[in-house]
């Protein structure tokens, strides 16, 4: 063996994403290995794990974005590669998915490429569809979430895809596979101070297995959506990160933007947001019940009386670049029933601010616009009053309280949204959150246009500019 073809092999030994990248090529043949964000930060993160430095991990990502091959098929593999006294331990929510994970595990450690790798890894012949074990004692044991593991201990225990997506909706569900985790998992462990358990999905539910064990706390926690919400750094092993810019999409190749918007479309938003997004939407909030608001397929058609408003949230300091500003375009009638027509959430600060403000007026005429008079808000009200309808909004008492104020106008069933609206997820998981959320903007503008409705005319509001 030559000076170059050792030191592959040497490299295949021990770095985990680069023989992660051969193993796609043996499971996968014909297929070619695209190398994405994600699958780099997924196999940077499982070669922790191998490495012993993390020891419970949780990893969230879109469907199709090779977290089965690296969690279940790989990370077995090379684990055993490299210690073949090692157990492994792999649950899915079925016995035919775990098995068909097993038979590509198999097929990965059977392969020649594999034995010149760890030629002192063999397989005995004890050799089942859910069980494979080397000749030092250690195995790879496939199985199903709920089913037994009497008997069974290991040093890693890899849980991929602990419920179907159509059951994520069944508490009784659920709660089963809670139970299971919490009954019979973290027993399994051999050596509970050095063992690792980790868990790999799609997000299905609020009160899926990694929310509750994001609740409990102690989980490294790897999750990457596939249209980035904020500014995100990924590690990719090697001292190397990946700057993703919030909108990034996470594989323009195969899934661009206008694919995604497509599936959103086809899903619906809600199952979108859970599962490509990762941040699915609860059904009740703390502060208001998403079944207050009542819903509609085509906005009724404008009458006397009627007003166009848009609320604005503006994020304008440049220290904001996790901000957003929310503009929420609504018809008010005559009897204060609200229509939200809209909701414009897009990260801007002046000039883009401003101009976008203007374009939402123009494309509704006769709309009058709500800002916050107070701090850069003042300027924004001046710097538009000779071009836009607008109204300084000067607001009383903190969020919750201005919140609060107006949730009574949601519980009697007079804010109406669209059955179907790309921002509709976005808007239910930032009200259902608030306040814990990690963004109130759309809340703030929200309480913003009801309080403004509310208290109209003898309230808050400082005057109206731009309506001579």
């Amino acid at each position: 063996m030559n000076t170059a073809l050792r030191e592959a092999v040497a490299a295949y030994r021990t770095n985990f994403p680069l023989f992660a990248t051969k193993a796609f090529n043996i499971v996968n043949p014909g297929t070619a290995f695209s190398g994405t964000m994600a699958f780099l930060a997924m196999a940077h993160a499982l070669s922790e794990v191998a490495a012993g430095r993390t020891r419970r991990l949780l990893i969230t990502v879109p469907p199709r974005s090779g977290k089965s091959l690296l969690a279940s098929i790989a990370l077995p593999a090379f684990v055993l590669g490299r210690d073949p006294t090692r157990r492994v331990i792999c649950a899915s929510y079925s016995g035919d998915l775990a098995a068909k994970l097993a038979r590509d595990s198999r097929m990965l450690m059977s392969d020649h490429s594999y034995g010149q790798l760890f030629p002192g890894t063999k397989l005995t012949g004890k050799n089942t569809e859910t069980e494979m074990e080397t000749a030092h004692g250690g195995f790879r044991f496939a199985t199903s979430v709920g089913g037994t593991l009497l008997g069974r201990g290991g040093n890693f225990i890899v849980i991929d895809d602990a419920m179907k997506p159509d059951e994520a909706s069944s508490q009784s569900s659920r709660e089963r596979v809670w139970d299971w985790f919490t009954g019979t998992v973290g027993s399994r462990l051999d050596n509970k101070a050095e063992g690792a358990i980790v868990v790999v999905m799609q997000r299905l539910h609020p009160e899926d297995l990694v929310g509750l064990l994001l609740d409990r706390g102690g989980w490294d926690h790897l999750c990457i959506p596939a249209i980035a919400d904020t500014d995100q750094i990924l590690s990719v092993g090697g001292g190397r990160v990946h700057h993703r810019k919030a909108g990034d999409v996470l594989d323009p190749v195969r899934e661009p933007r206008h694919v995604l918007d497509q599936i959103r479309a086809e899903l619906g938003s809600r199952t979108f947001e859970a599962q490509y997004q990762q941040q699915p939407v609860p059904d009740e909030g703390a502060r208001v019940n998403w079944s207050w608001f009542r819903t509609y397929d085509r906005a009724p058609d404008a009458r006397l009386n009627d007003r166009l408003v848009v609320s604005w949230d503006t994020a304008t300091k440049d220290r904001d670049v996790n901000d957003y500003t929310v503009g929420i375009v609504a018809r008010v009638t005559a009897q204060d029933e609200v229509f939200i027509l809209e909701v414009i959430r897009e990260r801007l600060i002046f000039p883009a601010l401003r101009s976008r403000i203007r374009e939402v007026a123009h494309r509704h005429p006769g709309t009058v616009s709500l800002i916050e008079d107070a701090g850069s808000g003042t300027a924004l009200i001046q710097d538009l009053r000779n071009v836009a309808r607008v109204i300084g909004i000067r607001p009383v008492g903190e969020k919750i309280q201005r919140f609060d104020a107006v949730t009574p106008h949601i519980e009697a069933g007079r804010v109406h949204l669209p059955k179907q609206a790309p921002w509709l997820a976005a808007f239910q998981r930032e009200l259902l959150t608030f306040p814990a959320g990690a963004h109130d903007d759309q809340v703030d503008a929200l309480s913003q246009l009801l309080g403004w409705l509310n208290n109209r005319y003898h309230g808050s509001y400082v005057g109206t500019y731009g309506m001579n």
